[in-house]
This record gives C-alpha cells, structure tokens and sequence, in this order.
C-alpha cells in the first residue's frame, strides 16, 4: 500500500527546520512502524554531508536514525533495505540527475509502490515524487536525461506556491500564469497541485488528502483552477 507524506517546504516562516510538520512527520513514521530512515540529500547543491548531518541532528530528537543515501557503500542495496525513504529539497533538476545516475529511480519506485516502504518528501523531494518535474521551480543547472520522475502519484505538484499580492508592481508572470503554460500546449497534460509553504499532501493507499496549515491550489487542465481546503479529499487524482 501507498504510503506517502509531501511536504511543499521543509521551513516556513518564524519556524526552525522541519518544526512546523514535526507532528505529522513523527505520526507518519511512528503509524508506520519506522525507527530508521534512509535520507536522500542530493538535491542539495552544497554539501551531502552537511545536508545529511542537518536532518540526522533533527530526527534524532525525534527518536529516529538516520542514514545518509551518501554514507552507504552500495546506494541500490540501501534502498532495497530501508525501512522509510526521505528525499529532502534542494535543486529538482540536480536530484533528478542523480537518482537517473545512481539508476535509483525504479529502485525507489518499487519500494514504494509495490512493497509499501513510507516515502516523505519535502520541497524538491515532493516534485520528484509525482509524474514529472516540469512545474517545479528550480532552475535546471544541470542536463537530466528526462524529466520523468518517480511516479508514486500519477499527477504533478509545485511546492512553495505562491499568490501574487494584489497591490504588487511586479509585471511578470506569475506563479499560475506559469502552471497554466504547462496545460496551455494541445498534449494531454495531468493535472498540477500547488502546495503552499505550510501545506502537505498524505496519501495512503488509494487515499489521497490535502493537510496541513492553507489551503492547496488545483490546476486541472481545460478546467477553472480550484482552491482546496486543508482536510480536503483529492483521492481522485491518483485515478488519473
């Protein structure tokens, strides 16, 4: 069974590291039996070291362990091992090329779906997640060998999505003008799901449900885009 926790950011305004979701992130794993997590940082453009140290010092407190993706000798053995998966934010074209390179992709895949190991993600995390990562909003520093992604929901997000304020003076494009290009093209395009800092898609199984503190945004394409309350049930788009 399905058993997922999207987090739109690690970090919201006014809170430490992970703090805000603290609650939900330790209900996820302690509902599901986890006491290790194997922790992904490559999206992280700087240092996998620091990265992993930062969310070991975290989760610790917790009461969880952590291993880092990058302290393991054989990454494909560690995945077919782990007891949870956790892919944290960074740069979404970088994770991507990496996880094509270290040929993980199907091997996470697998673990989710089919053997039922609890995936969280945040951020660049989250947008690996889903069908593809063409409504992320990284900057692609690095070349993937396509935007493909994980497809544990047969849908996309956009983490960190944000409202233009009505008195703004900015003249580009905003945020939705930006998710409506994407199913704007005459190809079929699967619908999109923006997530507020604050915000977190739970999905378990064939359940699929909108929490956390605002509420999400719903891009469907040829449709009026729709707000979705926290609490909301989206079990419909995983029928896509």
């Amino acid at each position: 069974m399905r058993k997922l926790l999207l987090l739109s950011c690690s970090t919201i305004h006014g809170s430490g590291f992970l703090e805000y979701a603290r609650e939900y992130i330790y209900e996820f794993f302690t509902k599901n039996g986890v006491k290790e997590v194997l922790f992904v940082p490559y999206a992280n453009v700087e240092s996998l070291e620091a990265y992993t140290g930062k969310v070991r010092k975290e989760l610790t407190k917790w009461g969880f362990k952590v291993t880092g993706l990058n302290e393991v000798s054989n990454p494909i053995e560690a995945v077919g091992a782990a007891q949870c998966i956790f892919i944290g934010g960074g740069n979404t074209f970088l994770l991507l090329k990496r996880l094509q390179e270290g040929n993980l992709l199907e091997a996470i895949r697998k673990r989710v779906l089919q053997d039922g190991v609890p995936y969280l993600g945040s951020s660049a995390g989250t947008n690996v997640a889903t069908a593809s990562i063409n409504t992320t909003n990284d900057m692609p520093i690095v070349h993937c060998e396509s935007f493909e992604a994980l497809s544990l929901v047969p849908f996309n997000i956009n983490p960190h999505y944000i409202d233009s304020p009505p008195d703004t003076k900015h003249m580009g494009e905003t945020r939705e003008t930006r998710l409506n290009e994407f199913h704007a093209l005459p190809t079929s395009k699967p619908p999109v799901l923006g997530l507020r800092e604050g915000t977190f898609l739970h999905v378990r199984g064939d359940i699929a449900t909108i929490g956390g503190i605002y509420p999400a945004r719903l891009f469907i394409q040829g449709k009026e885009t729709t707000e979705v309350p926290s609490g909301s049930d989206l079990s419909y788009l995983l029928k896509q």
